[in-house]
């Protein structure tokens, strides 16, 4: 029996890598999804590549209060409610030594990555409490549980994502709303294809070939890996996981 039937999910970064792929994962299970994200044109090509009827998109900012709470709002106007959300928004920034570091993008990487989804859980948490309950996954990364060289905007970032979860598990447990991070290793997205021309943008492929050789099942996950973990957060078999980090990473980080 499908997992997610009669379900709604709410997908923010739905037009990367890894959103698309839960999308799909989703709607195969028989959610209805809502894709979020600031490009309207990848958004488009985000849905016809899914294939599938029960998928649609909206636009917004999720740096804005007022476009968070429109797109909570569509999702409940299309779909009757919310039950799943993945706040999965995230951008990399520069690759750079914090003393060289550009304040203005410190300043876009934090409101996307950590502003961005506080104010996802402010808008979804009240109307999830109104379904009975839900299921709500925070993309993190393995930066969330090291210190990265040259990327301090980003680890800052996925650290702080993690104590948002903590709160909200203990805050939600009540409301029978589960919140839990998923922390992706090397993945095969347009966001690595942009750290690994960072740097190394003399020799990208072999900045790549270094970090498959670290990972101890030596090669990158593919999105739907990272997917797959998230449905089964999204899904009642992980009705007892809660205020808990789990790790997708081939083995990089062993902790």
């Amino acid at each position: 029996m499908p997992k997610l039937v009669d379900k709604v999910a709410v997908i923010t970064g739905g037009a990367g890598g890894i959103g698309q792929a839960a999308a799909t994962l989703f709607a195969a299970e028989g959610a209805s999804v809502l894709l979020v994200d600031l490009n309207e044109k990848s958004l488009q090509e985000a849905v016809a590549a899914v294939n599938n009827e029960r998928v649609s998109y909206t636009v917004a900012d999720v740096t804005q209060p007022e476009q968070v709470e429109a797109y909570v709002q569509t999702a409940v106007e299309r779909y009757g409610g919310i039950d799943i959300f993945l706040d999965n928004a995230g951008i990399e920034g520069e690759i750079k030594p914090i003393p060289e570091s550009s304040v203005e993008i410190f300043d876009r990487v934090i409101a996307v990555n950590v502003r961005g989804a506080w104010l996802g859980l402010k808008f979804v948490i009240p109307v999830m409490q109104k379904r009975g309950g839900g299921s709500i996954i925070i993309t993190s990364s393995i930066a969330g549980v090291r210190g990265t060289t040259g990327s301090s905007a980003y680890t800052m970032s996925k650290h702080a994502v993690m104590g948002l979860m903590r709160t909200a598990a203990n805050e939600c447990a009540a409301l029978n709303i589960r919140v839990n991070t998923v922390n992706p290793g090397f993945t095969e997205t347009r966001m690595m294809r942009s750290l690994e021309a960072q740097r190394r943008p003399d020799a990208p492929h072999e900045f790549k070939q270094m970090n498959e050789k670290a990972v101890p099942l030596q090669r990158y996950a593919l999105p739907t890996e990272i997917a797959k973990m998230m449905l089964f957060l999204a899904s009642d078999e992980s009705s007892y996981c809660t205020g808990s980090v789990f790790m997708v990473d081939g083995g990089l980080v062993m902790y």
